[in-house]
């Protein structure tokens, strides 16, 4: 009878590859914790989570279906991870990313992080290393540097959406610029002046943070250079944190009119939190734009429907951008990162 046994640090084969029950074994849990690890990633804890990817990276574990899908000729196969239950927004650059594969004969799968970038980590942890695909494309800004790191080492070809990362193409829109744009609108409009206080209010959730490098600080930073250039101080613009939604608007408006004095205008970090300080402040019969002007961020049906002044963004065009570069890397996984910055536009509707 042959000897079946594997000699010591040599290379494993077809019939001698590495399995579940060796992973599970090397990170001290069952099974079943392994697959919900690497299927189910939100279910498992993440200190358990990070013992069982830390197995699968040590033993270069591949699930034996994924090996399978592997193999598979002709079609190829990506994943699209975004918060998408939390920002509608990325089901409009979902649709770019499916224009882009439409004649490609490539399979999109969309991988949802639920309501906020925080949702995405555990997939982020754990895609990589299933192999149950070709190319990855990450929307939002939830990519932590060891899960950069993962994407790496498995060199699965990745780019991001409205992010950027050293590592990896990337598509994003110039909110800086986006802020400037609406900046200088308002100062032209009459809206902030010189020497008042309290004439500007941005409600989101980002400028309680100090990460300069998330869009809602970036479109801050655009309104202050265009306050600068008109002599105007940057601290005529008050900063007020409220959830990213609708919901997040009407709140903001009710802590508007507890303010001393109504400010001049008001600025939403999203279409929708300007569309709820809107209805906040009409229900209590502030006029707008006649009493506070209301502007907004995205160009959406939400703001449209009030015929809000917003900053228009390309969401098609940044997924279908997304996808050209992933297609390219697929296809070339030595190619040189690319940076791809696209350019918003100024919305001028009746509220502001």
């Amino acid at each position: 009878m042959a000897d079946q046994r594997r000699v010591l640090g040599g290379p494993r084969t077809a019939r001698d590859r590495v399995t579940i029950y060796e992973v599970a074994e090397r990170a001290g849990v069952s099974i079943a914790t392994v697959s919900h690890a690497l299927n189910r990633p939100e279910k498992v804890n993440p200190a358990t989570r990070s013992r069982v990817l830390d197995a699968v990276d040590e033993l270069g574990f591949t699930p034996k279906a994924s090996a399978v899908s592997l193999a598979r000729k002709g079609v190829g196969r990506i994943g699209v991870l975004a918060a998408f239950g939390g920002y509608p927004t990325y089901l409009q650059r979902l649709v770019g990313v499916m224009e882009a594969c439409r004649e490609k004969n490539i399979d999109v799968v969309p991988f949802d992080g639920g309501v906020d970038a925080e949702g995405i980590e555990p997939w982020l942890s754990t895609l990589p290393a299933t192999g149950r695909l070709d190319g990855l494309l990450i929307m939002g800004d939830g990519l932590d540097e060891a899960s950069a790191a993962r994407l790496v080492q498995r060199r699965l070809p990745t780019v991001l959406v409205d992010h950027l990362h050293p590592d990896f193409s990337c598509v994003t829109v110039d909110d800086e610029h986006g802020g400037y744009l609406l900046g200088r609108h308002l100062i032209d409009q009459g809206y902030v002046e010189a020497g008042r206080e309290a004439d500007l209010v941005f409600a989101g959730p980002t400028p309680s943070t100090a990460v300069l490098t998330s869009p809602g600080a970036k479109r801050v930073s655009g309104l202050v250079r265009a306050l600068a250039e008109s002599d105007i101080d940057a601290s005529a613009v008050t900063l007020l944190v409220t959830e990213d939604d609708f919901d997040g608007g009407v709140a903001a408006a009710q802590d508007i009119l507890t303010m001393p004095r109504l400010p001049r205008l008001v600025v939403g970090n999203h279409d929708a939190v300007a569309a709820g300080v809107h209805l906040g402040l009409s229900r209590r019969g502030v006029r707008v734009p006649e009493q506070v002007a209301v502007a907004g961020y995205d160009g959406v049906d939400i703001g449209r429907a009030i015929e809000l002044t917003t900053v228009s963004q390309p969401f098609a065009e940044t997924g279908r951008l997304g996808a050209q570069l992933l297609l390219e890397l697929m296809s070339d996984p030595d190619r040189a990162r690319q940076e791809i910055q696209l350019s918003p536009t100024l919305v001028v509707g009746r509220t502001a």
